[in-house]
């Protein structure tokens, strides 16, 4: 039996792809010249220029939330009522850059800085240096009862603090708002919080939705 070349039948599909890429290469090519053509007239300038400037504005912002910000879940109950479980904030990882923790502050921190330890959320209390000592559910920094802001539970287990403890030059006191129902500097799976293991500051509040925006400590 004679065989038959499909050449002869290929050829007209070739032609018609050949025909097809071209079109497609000249309409890319005249959306090109068209997009030129209108950013560099005096109505598409100023439009190109704002466009650019915002694109700017974004890469830096995301450039930035990279490396200052993170995000981080409240993953357990001891810093209630301020702060609920399952809502997420940013952390300023930027702001102890420049100033001291200060008392009041709400700070996320590991245990001993490893890279995989797991992240807490507590506030400040004691500052580097002072004593805290516990007694009869009121806290004393350096002998002098310590006024809180917030009306918070009476602390019922002292903990370490009972005796008092002394901070050293880079050490803070942190205790859970739910002050009976919070693992923090009273115990000795925490203890006091190095400086170099705070990770930043709990800043802004990003979920959930009706309670979107800064931080008031």
């Amino acid at each position: 039996m004679k065989m038959h070349s499909a050449a002869p039948f290929l050829k007209p599909w070739r032609d018609d792809m050949r025909k097809k890429r071209k079109k497609k290469i000249q309409r890319v090519e005249f959306q090109r010249d068209t997009a030129l053509d209108f950013i560099k007239s005096e109505k598409g300038r100023p439009v190109f220029t704002w466009i650019f400037q915002i694109a700017v504005t974004l890469a830096l912002a995301a450039v930035v939330a990279i490396f200052f910000f993170q995000s981080i879940a409240m993953e357990e109950s001891s810093m209630e009522p301020t702060l609920l479980t399952g809502e997420r904030f940013f952390i300023n990882k930027l702001i102890y850059k420049f100033a001291s923790p200060d008392r009041g502050d709400i700070i996320a921190f590991t245990k001993d800085g490893s890279d995989d330890a797991t992240i807490h959320i507590k506030r400040i209390i004691g500052l580097p240096g002072e004593t805290i000592e516990i007694r009869d559910g009121i806290i004393y920094i350096d002998g002098q009862v310590y006024q809180e802001d917030e009306k918070l539970p009476q602390i019922t287990n002292p903990g370490l603090a009972e005796d008092g403890v002394s901070l050293a030059n880079d050490e803070y006191f942190v205790l859970g708002d739910n002050r009976n129902n919070s693992e923090d500097s009273r115990f000795a799976e925490v203890q006091n919080i190095n400086e170099k293991y705070i990770k930043g500051k709990v800043w802004f509040c990003i979920y959930p939705a009706d309670q979107i925006g800064f931080m008031k400590n």
